[in-house]
């Protein structure tokens, strides 16, 4: 059997009472609904009373307790009326019969980044991303466990989706993106996303010869991670990959503490020198989490060997997160034969991106892909 969750923001719903039928009317199994998110400029065609948010800087979507936050505190939404936007939100999804999955965004938060950059990820050549907290840094792990913990207990959630459970790095970035004409292709980026903030460096054994190595990787165009960093990719690799097991086995634990049937999931890559949304597992899960979600948005041709990839990994059931935005047609036949190589492939649960930010024309092709699945 295949099962199927949509995504959504809370302000998709608030305001408009139809919308939560009209998602429960894709012949989905459950709606992800944003708790902490990043910035963004979200399109809402269909929404009553408006056509555009613009979501201005990472927040929280459930009240704000600052007692229960370390150094490290979410802001508040402006943008939405109230404190509880993901309650209100929430109410409407369970009124129309679907359970909510908390849509939890951790390590992705420019205004928290611009607030503490030493809590930032640092590259080879002393530039900082803002909007990368390091999960190496102490902070940044007491952050994200208060918002997993707030989420649980403030929002009630059936079901928890951990977005950026580990580090971002070089893409997945800011706003009027300028990088294009670098020509650094995806090893440069992977070099640029290797973190030498200060809780970093300690970790490695020769910082200084793998600073220099990143740089030399960089500039020298090297055709892959390995061959740049030669005898240091074995340590450093294995440094990056604790980082982010260590962080996903702690949260892990805490939902599991607090809230023991939760459905847990959470994005992920088998690539060793993975950052941003979708955290690495490579070297093991090493958590009890019911289902992984890996990128499937360019198509088969990539998507495919990222989910063998997971599977050599683990035995975790995988879900497929796939779009319903352009490039991708507003067509439910060319989604659904897409979507069937993943079927094919092993997965048994799909992520579809995104309910609010479709248009009619989409919802319907989403529809008709939904009830083509197997079931």
């Amino acid at each position: 059997m295949v099962t199927s969750v949509v995504h959504a923001y809370p302000w998709d719903l608030i305001g408009d009472p139809d919308a939560a039928a009209r998602y429960a009317g894709l012949g989905v199994d459950a709606i992800a609904l944003a708790s902490s998110y990043h910035t963004v400029r979200a399109a809402t065609p269909i929404h009553p009373r408006h056509r555009m948010i613009d979501a201005r800087h990472a927040a929280f979507y459930l009240p704000v307790r600052s007692e229960k936050f370390g150094r490290l505190v979410p802001a508040e939404p402006s943008w939405v009326d109230g404190s509880n936007s993901f309650g209100e939100a929430a109410a409407a999804v369970r009124a129309a019969g679907l359970p909510v999955y908390a849509w939890t965004v951790l390590t992705h938060n420019s205004r928290l980044g611009d607030l503490h950059p030493d809590t930032t990820v640092v590259n080879a050549f002393g530039d900082r991303y803002p909007y990368a907290l390091c999960t190496a840094n102490p902070d940044v792990v007491e952050y994200t466990r208060s918002v997993v913990s707030e989420v649980l207990a403030l929002g009630q959630p059936d079901g928890i989706i951990l977005e950026a459970c580990g580090p971002l790095g070089f893409v997945h970035g800011g706003h009027h993106e300028k990088t294009e004409g670098s020509d650094w292709g995806p090893v440069q980026q992977k070099l640029l996303s290797l973190c030498f903030c200060a809780t970093c460096v300690e970790l490695y054994d020769d910082p200084d010869a793998l600073r220099q190595a990143v740089r030399a990787g960089v500039d020298g165009g090297a055709p892959g991670v390995e061959e740049a960093l030669g005898d240091l990719a074995g340590p450093t690799q294995a440094v990056r990959t604790g980082i982010v097991r260590s962080l996903r086995a702690s949260l892990v634990e805490l939902i599991r503490s607090v809230a023991p049937s939760i459905r847990v999931g959470m994005h992920v890559t088998a690539d060793p020198w993975g950052t941003g949304p979708f955290a690495t597992v490579a070297g093991g899960v090493d958590a009890p989490v019911d289902v992984l979600t890996t990128m499937c948005w360019p198509g088969p041709e990539v998507a495919v060997p990222g989910i063998r990839a997971l599977q050599a990994v683990t035995d975790i059931p995988l879900a497929a997160y796939v779009l319903g935005l352009p490039p991708k047609p507003a067509d439910g036949g060319a989604l659904l034969k897409e979507w069937l190589h993943y079927v094919d492939a092993g997965v048994s649960e799909f992520h579809l991106y995104h309910a609010g930010l479709s248009s009619a024309a989409r919802l319907d092709a989403l529809r008709e892909a939904v009830a083509g699945l197997p079931r």
